[in-house]
């Protein structure tokens, strides 16, 4: 019974990060952070994506609640980064569907 909700609660997990992965402007966020050693600040968020302050937001929240991207607080800033422990974890789950 333990194994079966474990594998449920990873399910989910999978489903989560895969509805976060699921929208352009997320994807265009990881692929700018992958060519800059995985980090970003959300000001060059803001620069990418021809988005509002308040859309980037919502679209970094969705990424950092999928476990996808750490968030870093300095000062009034926030920085993030890709959190790869997840991502490698994701894969195999992937491959192992």
């Amino acid at each position: 019974m333990y194994q079966y909700i474990k594998f449920i609660m990873e399910l989910k997990q999978i489903e989560k990060i895969s509805k976060a992965l699921s929208d352009v402007n997320r994807l265009k966020i990881l692929q700018y952070m992958q060519k800059n050693q995985g980090k970003v600040e959300c000001t060059k968020a803001c620069n990418l994506l021809d988005l509002a302050q308040p859309s980037i937001s919502h679209h970094i929240k969705k990424l950092v609640e999928a476990g996808l991207i750490n968030q870093h607080k300095i000062g009034r800033n926030y920085n993030y980064s890709l959190n790869h422990e997840v991502w490698d974890n994701y894969m195999l789950r992937l491959q192992n569907l």
